[in-house]
């Protein structure tokens, strides 16, 4: 029961962590690194400043998920491992 519930768990945390680097990779897509010398495409820059303000918001849910998810497999590996043993004797 308990290794169900740690592959379900790690399960959530790999899907959203999976979800997140794709909406990541969408916004930059979309960001642009030039910048804009006149007036006129100042509305240009100023979304590309939000777009790199939610690219930075993301790097701290992303690191938290990946860590996450890491320990979670290793547990669930762990556990998979002692579990066979246990039954081998």
């Amino acid at each position: 029961m308990t290794l169900t519930t740690v592959a379900v768990l790690f399960g959530c945390f790999a899907i959203c962590l999976i979800l997140l680097l794709i909406y990541r990779s969408t916004l930059t897509m979309r960001r642009e690194d030039r910048l804009a010398l006149d007036n006129s495409s100042s509305h240009l820059q100023a979304e590309q400043t939000e777009l790199a303000a939610k690219v930075n918001r993301l790097n701290i849910p992303v690191r938290i998920l990946s860590v996450g998810s890491t320990v979670l497999l290793l547990i669930l590996v762990a556990m998979f491992i002692y579990q066979k043993m246990s039954a081998a004797e």
